[in-house]
């Protein structure tokens, strides 16, 4: 007699595990599934198997072959397209020309299958089921027979007020071959909805065999771990590789237990595994073959699949673990935690409970991870980065995480409370910041709309208005799939890195306050805030010169809001203008490359005879200037020249650079008598200096200038101005003074540094570079006679930063290369 397995299943119930592997080929205390079912089979005398597949079929095909080596003979029938349980059955015709036994390759079964068959051939049916008492029927379909065992009728899915029996069907069938009469070809058809109803139809005599066994659909992550507990408790009989090391514990061929290592069982310790001193294996633990646990680690109501690594101290409940999980030192997953293949958590992650991570994630050391990685790149170690909130749009900073990410912001607002919120032009941040909106309302603070609006423009409401805060969203203009979402304090300037980390723990416990339906935010459109921006930045500048000079001006707007508040402020200046891309296309915004920007503005300033070329980027912060010889500034030449007018003009003042910036910005402060206000390299800490009394200029190294006359912000919009004030002021050209800038030579590198490493090898710098000359307000900073090292760990990525400036480029070469050198020495 023949027996047919069912073994199309995706078991989207399952998934991350399913993810990319058939359900029949997951693992059940190391076998895969199937594997029980075909010993299950031969057990009772099926040697001939027909398997019909679907989903992923080469993984079966590859692991069963011809059934040989599992003692049975196997053929495989294909579904091309999916044709329901009746009809992949269907499908297989051409090998059941006799009475055949049909069961599902996914399930957990011991029921006795030669009772089943011997049922079937006394009663003479055309069919019978096997049936199974269980406790709650509404998962499955409910059977009803009558007292002579033969079945009467199906419920699909009942409901509560539809269960007259709690039989259940299995999925075990003893069928003839005439059944096949009842199942039409070329379209999907299932047993219980039609093939069975259109038997009973026919009059014909339709069995039902209940099963003492034990039976388990496994179609769930809690009925996969309860599925093992089971075995474990020996409620069901199945083949448990290994030996019994003791009753309940089963142990692998060629595994490994520290003796020092505590094992409560019941257990199975798959072949190869080794448990390294002082772990601990609690209760129901299924560890599979291969793996690697680390010295300390806890493992309790588990399943880990092959080939994973648990390094020291990780801490596993009742999750599971997919084929090549790489947990590293301290990482915790809590209770119903799945991760799918090939996963990667870094050192000290946090996984709360139910969160899911699907295959070939990466989770960051540190990062706690509240919902679900399914189609995020990875897990962060923390929300906050460089520029704020980052990641693809609509996968990593997707409108439920701006939703969610809101409300912790707004929760540490006052309820009743007023924020600005703006976008640029891309679909993407409109769809973000509407959602972000949502979280505001829901938390009880009220949303001023600027729509579409520069960062600057942004930043300026929110500081002359009623707003205790901002948040702008936009499209990273270094990778056109990024979004950033950034927030502002009631100043307008970034949020300071205390704030960032109470709204990140408010975020990760999802502690947001909701607020009665009476006190939910409104949505407000502040009227005519583009013109107070204008009017105050023309206030903050004498362009008395500038208006008189005649200006010929050259400028691309890179497609962004900026072409917003360049018309209204031109209009102030007098100038002839010449404006490239002088409207706002997110389309173009995501093809536009700076640098062939500004060599095409150069060729139109040389063309034209303009005074001043500039490209302002798309969220109108950071700006590109061209003199008017044509020549581009490197970030760096404009820093220089904008640090010397604003010396010259008001010496008495102070300048805020970060650390990293040349000498040769000091030696113009020295020789006008200007202090330097040394900053980290963030733009929240250049803002926050920005802000302290009588600075009067604050640059970054990447075309950043801050003008905290107007707003302690980069604003591209408010450097152009004072540029012109400043340059008119002068009475030299640009082209002049760019010519009279010393030579700059700085060099970097960066080195890979995990961040478990990261604080011993700043400690070791410290330490060595002890009685020399050095600034630590960001990083470590050697100051030599004729130039200096840097070494600063990144925020975001597992590497270090070297920076040196030299007085000449071989020179600040070498010095990185040696500084660099020395690091890799030091993580070896």
């Amino acid at each position: 007699m023949k027996a047919v397995i069912m073994a199309g299943g995706e078991g989207t119930r399952l998934r991350p595990l399913t993810s990319n592997q058939p359900k029949p080929m997951l693992p059940m205390v190391n076998l895969p599934m199937m594997e029980h079912v075909v010993n299950l089979l031969r057990q009772h005398g099926f040697e001939d198997i027909v398997v019909t597949v679907a989903f992923m079929a080469n993984a079966i095909r590859t692991y069963f072959g011809d059934g040989s080596e599992f003692g049975v003979r196997m053929v495989y029938a294909t579904e091309e397209t999916p044709l329901g349980t009746a009809g992949s059955v269907r499908n297989a015709r051409a090998e059941l020309d006799e009475r055949f036994l049909v069961i599902s390759g996914d399930v957990l079964t011991d029921i006795d299958l030669s009772a089943v068959v011997r049922h079937h051939e006394e009663r003479g049916a055309l069919a019978t089921l096997a049936l199974k008492a269980v406790e709650n029927p509404l998962e499955f379909g409910i059977v009803i027979t009558r007292d002579d065992g033969s079945i009467e009728r199906f419920l699909e899915k009942p409901t509560w007020g539809q269960v007259f029996s709690d039989t259940i069907n299995t999925g075990i069938y003893v069928l003839e071959p005439d059944i096949f009469d009842f199942i039409p070809e070329g379209r999907p058809v299932d047993f219980s909805g039609e093939t069975f109803p259109a038997v009973l139809e026919a009059g014909r005599l339709l069995g039902g065999f209940i099963s003492e066994g034990y039976w388990e659909d496994v179609g769930t992550i809690d009925a996969y771990l309860r599925s093992h507990q089971d075995i474990l408790d020996g409620r069901v009989q199945v083949d448990i590789a290994g030996f019994q090391l003791r009753p309940g514990v089963w142990l692998g061929k060629g595994a490994e237990v520290d003796p020092s290592a505590v094992i409560d069982g019941p257990a199975v310790i798959g072949d190869n595994t080794v448990v390294g001193p002082g772990a601990h294996l609690g209760s129901y633990c299924t560890l599979g073959r291969n793996l690697k646990v680390g010295d300390n680690a806890i493992v309790e109501r588990s399943v880990v699949h092959d080939n994973a690594y648990l390094g020291p101290g990780v801490r596993i409940e009742g999750s599971v673990l997919g084929r090549g999980a790489d947990l590293r030192p301290g990482a915790r997953c809590e209770e119903g935690v799945v991760l799918g293949e090939s996963c990667f958590v870094g050192a000290h992650a946090e996984l709360r409970s139910g969160v899911k991570v699907y295959p070939f994630k990466t989770v960051e050391a540190g990062a706690i991870v509240n919902s679900s990685i399914v189609w995020e790149s990875r897990g962060a170690r923390s929300l906050f980065g460089r520029d704020g909130v980052a990641g693809l749009a609509n996968v990593d900073i997707s409108p439920e995480l701006a939703v969610r990410l809101s409300m912790a912001w707004a929760s540490t607002l006052e309820k009743g409370s007023t924020v600005t919120v703006s976008r640029d032009t891309s679909r993407a941040a409109r769809v973000l910041k509407r959602a972000i909106m949502v979280g505001c309302n829901a938390a009880g603070v009220n949303v001023d709309d600027l729509e579409a609006a520069t960062v600057p423009v942004t930043r300026f409401q929110v500081r002359t208005s009623r707003s205790l805060g901002g948040v702008t969203v936009r499209l990273d203009p270094a990778d056109p799939q990024t979004v950033v979402v950034r927030f502002f304090d009631e100043n307008g300037v970034d949020l300071d890195e205390s704030t960032q980390r109470k709204i990140e723990r408010l975020y990760y416990r999802e502690d947001f306050r909701r607020v009665a339906a009476r006190d939910i935010g409104d949505i407000g459109f502040p009227p005519r805030a583009l013109e107070y921006y204008t009017a105050a930045l023309i206030e903050s500048v004498d362009l008395s010169r500038a208006r008189d000079a005649g200006l010929k001006l050259v400028l691309d707007y890179s497609f962004g809001t900026a072409s917003f508040v360049m018309p209204n402020l031109l209009a102030k200046l007098d100038a002839e203008v010449l404006v490239v891309n002088p409207y706002a296309n997110t389309a173009s915004v995501v093809g536009f490359d700076r640098d062939a920007a500004a060599a095409r503005v150069a060729e139109l300033v040389r063309a034209s005879g303009a005074h001043l070329g500039a490209v302002v980027d798309a969220g109108g912060e950071h700006v590109t200037v061209v003199d008017d010889q044509g020549h581009v500034l490197s970030d760096d030449e404009a820093l220089l020249v904008l640090v010397t007018l604003v010396t010259e003009d008001r010496p008495a003042k102070r300048v805020a650079l970060p650390v990293a910036v040349s000498r040769a910005a000091e030696e113009i402060c020295r020789r006008a008598g200007t202090e330097i206000v040394w900053t980290k390299l963030s733009a929240a800490h250049l803002m926050e200096v920005a802000s302290q009394p009588d600075v009067v200029l604050a640059a970054s190294q990447a075309g950043g200038f801050i003008f905290p006359g107007i707003l302690p912000a980069f604003d591209a919009a408010a450097t152009l101005v004072h540029l012109l004030g400043l340059l008119t002021g002068s009475g030299r050209s640009l082209s002049e003074l760019v010519a009279a800038l010393p030579k700059v030579h700085i060099a970097h590198q960066a080195v890979h540094t995990p961040w478990e490493r990261t604080g011993m090898v700043m400690r070791t710098l410290v330490e060595r570079f002890h009685g020399r000359d050095v600034v630590l307000v960001d990083g470590i900073k050697v100051v030599d006679e004729d130039g200096w090292v840097l070494v600063i760990p990144d925020p975001e990525e597992p590497m270090t930063h070297v920076w040196a400036e030299a007085p000449t480029e071989g020179q600040a070469g070498v010095r990185v290369q040696e500084l660099a050198v020395l690091l890799r020495q030091l993580l070896r």
